[in-house]
C-alpha cells in the first residue's frame, strides 16, 4: 500500500465541478478539452507522497492505495487552492505598470502574483487570490508505479524539481554520480532546482554525497567542421609553399 515517503508515478485529469478540464497529463484530453499548449509536456508526473508535490487533498487520497488503482476524488478549497478571501485585493495607480493592463491579466506586484479584476479611471484593482481559490477540484487519477530503486528515485527528484530527466546517473552505497549534458546548464530551472534535489536526496534517500558532473561531447557536425578547417589549412600551406 502507498504510504508517506513513497515515490510514485501518476497520471491525472483535474476538473472543476462543472466538468471544465483545468489540467491533465494527457495530450489527448488536453486537445479534446481545448486547453492544449504545445509548450507543455503531457506525461505522467512523479511525486513523493506527503511532500506536497501535488495538492494536499490528492496527496492524502493516495495513502493506503495500491499501484494500478484508478479513482476520482473531489478536493475542497482548503486542501486545493485555498478559500477565497475578499480582503486579498488592492488598488494601484495605472502608472505602476509598464504597459496598460487588461482585465483578467496576470500581473506581478513586488513578490505577489495577482489578476487584474477591474480598471476604474487610473486605478487598477488586483485580486491576489489564486484564480481557483474557493473552488472544489475533481481529480481523476491512476497510480502507475511505485519506485523502488534509489537510482529511479533520484532521477524522479530531478524531474520534480528541475523538469529535466537525466539518463546517466549511478548510485554506489551512499554516494551518487550524476552526468549532466552541458546544454542543461543553460536551463535556469535546472540551476535553481538542483539544490532542492540535493536537499531532498540527502533527507529522503539517505545519500551522503552527490557529484553533479557536467559532460561535454563533441558532436558529429562539429567534428566534420574541424576536419574541413584542417583540410583548408593544409591546402593553404601547400599553396604558400
Amino acid at each position: 500500500m502507498i504510504s508517506n515517503g513513497d515515490f510514485v508515478r501518476l497520471s491525472y485529469t483535474a476538473k472543476l465541478e462543472s466538468g471544465e478540464v483545468i489540467d491533465t497529463t494527457s495530450a489527448e484530453v488536453a486537445k479534446k478539452s481545448g486547453i492544449f499548449n504545445e509548450n507543455t509536456k503531457y506525461e505522467d508526473i512523479y511525486a513523493v507522497v506527503g511532500e506536497g508535490h501535488v495538492l494536499k487533498g490528492l496527496d492524502e487520497e493516495l495513502l493506503g492505495k495500491e499501484v494500478g488503482y484508478k479513482g476520482e476524488v473531489k478536493i475542497p478549497p482548503a486542501k486545493a487552492f485555498g478559500e477565497y478571501d475578499p480582503n486579498k485585493k488592492d488598488s494601484f495607480s495605472i502608472t505602476k505598470f509598464r504597459e496598460r493592463p487588461e482585465v483578467g491579466q496576470r500581473v506581478r506586484i513586488g513578490d505577489k502574483l495577482g489578476t487584474v479584476e477591474r480598471i476604474v479611471g487610473r486605478r487598477v484593482i488586483v485580486d491576489f487570490n489564486h484564480p481557483l481559490a474557493g473552488k472544489n477540484i475533481v481529480f481523476e487519477y491512476e497510480i502507475k508505479e511505485k519506485l523502488e530503486k534509489i537510482e529511479d528515485k533520484l532521477r524522479a527528484l530531478f524531474v520534480i524539481h528541475t523538469g529535466v530527466e537525466l539518463k546517466n546517473l549511478r548510485v554506489e552505497g551512499d554516494k551518487a554520480v550524476v552526468e549532466v549534458p552541458n546544454e542543461t546548464y543553460l536551463n535556469q530551472l535546472f540551476l535553481i532546482g538542483r539544490y532542492r534535489v540535493v536537499r531532498d536526496a540527502f533527507r529522503l534517500l539517505n545519500l551522503k554525497e552527490i557529484q553533479i558532473v557536467e559532460k561535454f561531447e563533441k558532436r558529429a557536425e562539429e567534428e566534420k567542421k574541424v576536419e574541413e578547417r584542417t583540410e583548408e589549412q593544409k591546402e593553404a600551406q601547400k599553396t604558400e609553399s
